[in-house]
């Protein structure tokens, strides 16, 4: 996630442009310009009668969904009105948006609060949402910080509920919904019988079974580097049932004034931008909805408290931070356990789509 938080679903999904070709290695591409990012889906067919046109129509479809129900960038987006609803009483909302709030709880208990869909308004504060960046004085961060929190916002899943306790909490899904998209696009897949696939959208990722040649998908994680667009690190994908794959990053969307240097990745806890060396973290997880929500964590944490948290929940993660000018890399032990990995020299990454991570040969 090396674009911003709010970025990568602001509008994200309006506009799609599908384009669709054969590969020279016998995969089906489809890609094209979603708004503020790009994305790529490449299938091996195996001789399925897919029909290319219509499987087209149907992802354009379910970004649009998407979008009509997360996006903070539409006014008219269902999670746009709940926002707006200034009540504690219950609101209906749609099975995904639940589903979403119940993960992300999940994960705020697990990182002492650390990661909170109720930032909007520390966001909207410093200015990440609309790029009009500032560092806000004390009392202006002093009267948001009594309306963000998770402990004031109930979600019933079965019965596809929210409550806000606080009626002036505001939500954001960006952090998550992104890996909820590509999930759904994966599924989409498999149900019309595609079990080879790689879907990539603004970087975030899932992989299933292997390329048209046999071999595995290889996914090249970015240098952490803010200037510069170089491998890190490039992954041999061998797990064939298929694994998400998350990047965040703070080095992308960054401002600085008066000599210091602020991430957009916001602590809740405290109102401002975190203050450690974690430059980015890459999560490999079955689940692309729980894959983005804990990549985005980690890196609130820190390179120290984020890699515990993750050797704990026994997470595949990647955790690169800077140490004495250079940069230093620690992976969990289930990461080192069952990914085989290739290294590679720095070399430049295409500049196709801002990703964190994305496919190569």
């Amino acid at each position: 996630m090396t674009l911003p938080i709010l970025r990568r679903f602001g509008g994200l999904l309006l506009g799609a442009t599908l384009v669709a070709c054969q590969t020279g290695e016998d995969e089906t591409l489809l890609s094209g310009d979603v708004q503020g990012t790009t994305y790529h889906i490449k299938m091996v067919l195996d001789g399925l009668p897919a029909d290319q046109t219509e499987l087209k129509r149907a992802v354009d479809a379910v970004y649009d969904d998407i979008d009509l129900k997360l996006s903070n960038y539409r006014e008219d987006s269902e999670i746009s009105r709940i926002n707006r609803a200034a009540t504690t009483d219950w609101l209906t909302v749609s099975p995904e948006i639940a589903e979403l709030v119940d993960i992300a709880r999940q994960v705020h208990d697990k990182t002492d609060g650390c990661y909170d869909l109720t930032v909007k308004p520390l966001f909207d504060l410093w200015g990440f949402s609309r790029h009009q960046t500032r560092v806000p004085t004390d009392a202006e961060i002093a009267a948001v910080l009594p309306h963000i929190g998770m402990d004031k916002l109930e979600v019933d899943v079965p019965g596809r509920r929210l409550r806000k306790k606080d009626p002036a909490l505001r939500i954001d899904l960006s952090s998550i919904a992104q890996g909820y998209t590509v999930g759904r696009v994966a599924g989409l897949l498999e149900a019309k019988g595609i079990q080879n696939y790689l879907v990539e959208i603004g970087g975030e990722m899932q992989v299933k079974g292997r390329k048209a040649n046999g071999k595995p998908w290889r996914v090249a994680v970015e240098k952490p580097t803010p200037y510069t667009r170089e491998v890190e690190r490039i992954l041999d994908v061998h797990q064939t049932e298929g694994t998400a794959i998350m990047t965040s990053g703070t080095y992308r969307n960054f401002f600085e004034e008066g000599g210091k240097t602020y991430s957009h990745i916001l602590d809740p806890r405290t109102g401002r931008p975190v203050d450690h060396h974690l430059l980015s973290t890459t999560v490999l997880h079955p689940d692309p909805t729980w894959a983005d929500a804990w990549s985005t964590a980690l890196l609130c944490l820190g390179e120290q408290k984020g890699y515990a948290i993750a050797e704990r929940e026994r997470l595949k993660a990647l955790l690169i931070y800077g140490e004495n000018g250079g940069l230093k890399e620690r992976f969990t032990p289930a990461f080192g356990a069952e990914m085989p990995m290739a290294t590679t020299p720095a070399s430049p990454l295409s500049t196709r789509a801002p990703a964190a991570v994305t496919e190569t040969r």
